[in-house]
């Protein structure tokens, strides 16, 4: 009799290229120890420190660049102009949280669901959940009216329109002073608005300036709600259109989508989390100041993006906290004599987005699909799915 013929081998299955190797309970646990180290971490620090400082702005950022993400990440619409919503939400947490409008009430001021010493002061008081609900109404109309002039232009000339969008609000907010509407000034200009509310929640002592571990927690309540919304937006229907208009717009729109609705949803949402930020930020920062509307904050959020990688959520939150610690504490607390120690007369915070426009570069040049790629980016850009050499690999037998 002749040899048994070998038995072939089967294959062992792999997983798609870019997925995932850690299984969905890995990712659960790694997903919970984040989220309990990020309550548990701040009550090592002191309430009142700079660190705490740090970690209430970084958490407001990350809510920023969520918002961000939503529209050059998942929609892969390009948006210069993203500090025009963190304006808008900061004015209108300075419109119904301070006494700017000092004649309402004829002069008695309008309290609603607020607490002393607020209901006492003259101008308008509301409560800050329902500002932040205000912020999100007014950023979503502000999004899709900058989504409509867009919804015929592709790439750069988005670019072009959203920039143009973020300097008008920014020229507005600083001239605003001159602009009378109703007995009031539009804005304060550069003198801007303050004192603002701080937060005021129902069964909580009122937040002050000394105390920053509360604002802290509300900041992270914020992130909580925004990864939430996050994850599920991008795993629905609208999620996946957004997807598809970013990987191709003619053939999104050859199998049915919608651009018009899918553009100006992506705006809407991505604008409401900026404006959500913008009054929070308000009521911690005590003040709405045009000077902090300026161009150089949108590209500050769109690096966050960039440095995590475009489209994933876990890599924005990463790069959002790096980029915001750089900013906030290693260039002004750590490096900041650095040039003086050389011999050099400046001071490094002059160069701060110099230094981020490197770190770019180099990001570019080393991990271009960022620290923490989604899988569909990471596919394109390191497994060359897309590409000639991919397609031809491919067919090989």
């Amino acid at each position: 009799m002749g040899a048994a013929a070998p038995v072939a081998e089967t294959p062992k299955a792999e997983l798609p290229p870019g997925a995932s190797r850690l299984p969905k309970g890995a990712r659960m646990g790694l997903t919970v120890a984040a989220c309990a180290a990020a309550i548990i971490v701040p009550l090592f620090f002191d309430s009142g420190g700079n660190v705490m400082n740090n970690f209430v702005l970084a958490a407001a950022y990350v809510v920023m660049a969520l918002g961000l993400n939503i529209i050059v990440g998942f929609a892969g619409l390009l948006d210069l102009g993203y500090v025009a919503f963190f304006a808008i939400g900061a004015y209108t947490m300075g419109y119904f949280g301070s006494g700017f409008h000092a004649n309402a009430g004829n002069g008695d001021g309008i309290h609603i669901l607020v607490t002393e010493p607020a209901s006492n002061l003259p101008g308008i008081h509301v409560n800050f959940l329902i500002i932040c609900l205000l912020a999100i109404a007014a950023t979503t109309v502000a999004g899709m009216l900058i989504g409509l002039p867009t919804l015929r232009l592709r790439g750069d000339y988005i670019a072009i329109v959203t920039l143009a969008f973020g300097e008008i609000i920014g020229r507005i907010a600083i001239n605003g002073d001159e602009i009378h509407f109703l007995d009031t000034k539009l804005t304060n200009g550069r003198q801007g608005i303050t004192p603002v509310d701080k937060i005021d929640l129902p069964g909580v002592d009122r937040f002050t300036s000394l105390e920053l571990r509360p604002w802290f927690y509300v900041a992270l309540a914020l992130v909580f709600i925004v990864l939430f919304v996050n994850f599920r937006l991008r795993d629905s229907r609208l999620g996946r259109a957004w997807i598809a208009l970013r990987e191709d717009e003619v053939a999104a729109a050859s199998m049915g989508i919608p651009l018009v609705k899918t553009k100006l949803l992506a705006y809407g949402t991505g604008a409401a989390f900026g404006g959500v930020s913008g009054a929070f930020l308000a009521s911690y920062l005590n003040t709405v100041n045009a000077d902090q509307f300026q161009f150089s904050f949108s590209i500050f959020v769109l690096a966050m993006v960039i440095l995590g990688g475009l489209g994933s959520i876990w890599g924005v939150v990463v790069g959002a906290i790096v980029l915001s610690a750089i900013n906030n504490y290693l260039i002004p607390d750590v490096f900041n004599s650095l040039p003086s120690d050389i011999g050099l007369d400046f001071d490094l915070t002059e160069l701060s987005f110099g230094i981020f426009g490197f770190l770019l570069v180099i990001m570019m040049i080393i991990r271009p699909e960022g620290l923490i790629p989604e899988r569909r980016r990471k596919m394109e850009l390191v497994e060359d799915v897309g590409s000639d050499e991919g397609v031809f690999e491919a067919r090989m037998p």
